[in-house]
């Protein structure tokens, strides 16, 4: 399968070569669209030219890349790009990059993506790849949601386009089944493609009893990519444009790609017609009318798109009165292909190579959001895509079953079908945030963010970065308890509840973490919690309120730094009595451990706490020596000494 195959026609004349072809004759194979004769016939030329040309190298590399032999185009890619550098077009570029992706050289293809689009410098374009890339990342980490299956059904040419008909399936085929077999597709070599019909097994998804769909559909040229109404009576295909029994061309020898409605009766069709915006002169294919059928989406080539070929779609109203087609925009069509929409249940499915990928065709989604746009595309991740072309999926109104073709290794032929079943996402929600230094107020790298549910298990981790920021994904609908931590560091926790958007976001939701040594004072090897004197009233021991803001200083470094053992140390200036004072420091000592205690700090880490009055002076201010009320203060003092830490 190679991106145009399905969209026009090229008509060739057959050209034999001889053992030493010219470059002439193969220039005339690869004008006539012949890319297999054509590969081989530059393959001999090139072995005898030392230094061919650009134009040359592109013939030879495109040769191999519309045959999807992505080896060899790569080797002329790779040649073309020495020569050209940064000179390579947009759409060069895009095929180099896509060739590496499919041989899996990704480190080189990423590369090489980066160059492209620094030197186009278009920032959106940067963004896209930045969160594709991204989105890609957690895709291939993430459990797949999709398991899938060849088919029996397939043969060793091309079989694609699975669609839903009634309790069948219809798909298109270029099997060697009709009397226009012997008549080959230049492109290819393959016959052209038709319309079959399959019963389906709803047990597992098989495929069987195929025949050829409405014979008087079938005509010697190509017919595929169908899509019905929902009760089956109305049809939209891809046929070639032919006139009295002959193919209509362009002054490049292209047949182009037409849609065409029809009314199934008694398994017949009738009432044929071209839709209004066929043209002669480019290509439209790939149909797909929503459930309720007021949507047709299509694939086309048409002047003024974005890229090679683009998807657009038209309004249908009950009458049956098409709008003007209108091109879905650049946030799902590319400089590239984007080919094979499906719509159903509000999301658009589509095969693009222009997005970020594994490699040549890709399956994306995007949601039709309340204002009539489409979001960003997201890749469907393995194993739905490879490193090869993957398209034409469907899927359906239960969104648990479908089919999607793909050229991969390991098929039975060109294209296969392959089908799959869908689980149920996980729903996850990111919760994200900044953790900061609490007295300096600048972002902490390297702390450690955890995530736990109501049984304390761990439901995910990470680190902030540079920047103190942090982003974790947990479950939805949790109760979730959030805790970051950094050695030498208290620790911080908040309590979020998700919410049942699945990949919604929760921000802001930030940590204070405080340096243990802003938290302490050491004096003469000894530590102890940074307190200003607590306060009590005349002659008692009651906690007032101003020594309770001193104490919660206490309080918190215990909280924070579990592991604290303290011993707590009062003291009284040198007025009163010796065993008075002795007596009033002891009871404020075990006043402030009471408290201390009632704040859910646990008694054993509380050593002692005893006072000892006037015993312990640290200034000259003992009996009988007169000092100034500021002196005799500094002896009125309660000290908290850590004792492990």
């Amino acid at each position: 399968m190679r991106k145009l195959y399905i969209l026009s026609l090229f008509l060739s004349i057959t050209f034999g070569f001889a053992q030493k072809t010219n470059l002439k004759k193969a220039d005339a194979l690869f004008r006539n669209y012949a890319y297999t004769d054509a590969s081989k016939a530059y393959e001999e030329c090139l072995a005898n030219i030392k230094d061919p040309s650009a134009q040359t190298l592109k013939n030879a590399a495109d040769s191999y890349y519309f045959i999807s032999d992505s080896r060899n185009a790569l080797k002329w890619y790779r040649k073309l790009y020495e020569v050209q550098g940064n000179n390579l077009t947009d759409i060069y570029y895009l095929r180099y990059i896509q060739s590496m992706k499919a041989v899996m050289d990704y480190d080189e293809a990423d590369k090489i993506t980066k160059e492209y689009l620094e030197k186009k410098g278009d920032k959106k374009e940067i963004s896209r790849y930045v969160a594709q890339k991204k989105y890609m990342d957690s895709v291939a980490k993430a459990k797949p949601l999709y398991e899938i299956k060849n088919l029996a059904i397939n043969t060793s040419k091309s079989d694609f386009g699975a669609t839903f008909f009634q309790e069948k399936v219809v798909f298109t085929s270029a099997r060697d089944t009709t009397k226009f077999s012997e008549k080959l597709y230049t492109w290819n070599n393959q016959p052209f493609l038709n319309l079959y019909v399959s019963e389906r097994n709803p047990a597992d998804g098989s495929l069987f009893n195929e025949t050829v769909f409405l014979p008087n559909v079938m005509t010697k040229y190509h017919e595929a990519t169908a899509s019905f109404d929902s009760q089956g009576k109305t049809i939209y295909y891809s046929t070639n444009i032919v006139k009295k029994n002959k193919l209509v061309v362009d002054e490049e020898k292209v047949n182009n790609f037409q849609i065409v409605k029809g009314s199934i009766v008694n398994n017949k069709l009738e009432n044929v017609q071209k839709v209004f915006f066929d043209s002669d002169e480019y290509s439209v294919g790939h149909p797909s009318l929503s459930e309720d059928g007021k949507w047709l989406f299509f694939a086309s080539d048409m002047p003024g798109g974005f890229g090679e070929t683009d998807l657009y779609y038209v309004k249908i109203a009950a009458d049956g009165t098409m709008s003007s087609p209108q091109n879905l925009g650049p946030t799902i069509n590319t400089i590239g292909n984007d080919l094979f929409p499906f719509f159903s249940n509000g999301v658009l499915y589509f095969s693009s190579d222009g997005h970020y990928g594994w490699g040549d065709l890709d399956i994306y989604e995007s949601k039709l959001l309340a204002d009539g746009t489409f979001s960003v595309p997201k890749n469907l991740g393995e194993p739905i895509n490879s490193n090869k072309d993957d398209f034409t999926f469907i899927i359906d109104k239960s969104n648990t079953y479908g089919y999607f073709s793909s050229n991969r290794a390991g098929g039975k032929g060109d294209d296969d079908i392959y089908s799959f079943t869908k689980s149920k996402p996980v729903c996850r929600q990111s919760i994200s945030g900044i953790a900061f230094d609490r007295k300096s107020k600048l972002p902490l790298s390297d702390v450690v963010v955890m995530a736990y549910n109501s049984f304390s298990e761990v439901l995910g981790e990470t680190r902030t970065n540079y920047e103190g920021k942090y982003a974790i994904e947990v479950p939805c609908n949790k109760v979730v308890k959030m805790m970051a931590a950094k050695p030498n560091y208290s620790s911080d926790d908040k309590t979020v509840e998700t919410t049942g958007e699945n990949a919604g976001e929760i921000k802001d939701v930030n940590f204070e973490l405080s340096n243990y040594d802003d938290l302490v004072v050491k004096r003469k090897g000894v530590e102890k919690v940074d307190v200003n004197p607590i306060y009590f009233d005349y002659d008692k021991y009651d906690i007032t309120p101003k020594a309770i803001e001193e104490l919660s200083k206490v309080v918190f470094i215990m909280q924070k730094f579990p592991n604290i053992k303290i011993k707590i140390e009062s003291h009284t200036d040198s007025r009163g009595k010796d065993a008075y004072n002795l007596k009033l420091s002891d009871n404020r000592a075990k006043a402030t451990r009471d408290y201390i205690v009632s704040q859910n700090i646990d008694a054993s880490r509380i050593e002692s706490a005893i006072g000892y009055g006037e015993s312990r002076l640290i200034n000259k201010c003992k009996n009988g020596v007169k000092c100034s009320e500021e002196e005799h203060l500094l002896n009125r003092r309660s000290d908290f000494i850590i004792i492990q830490k």
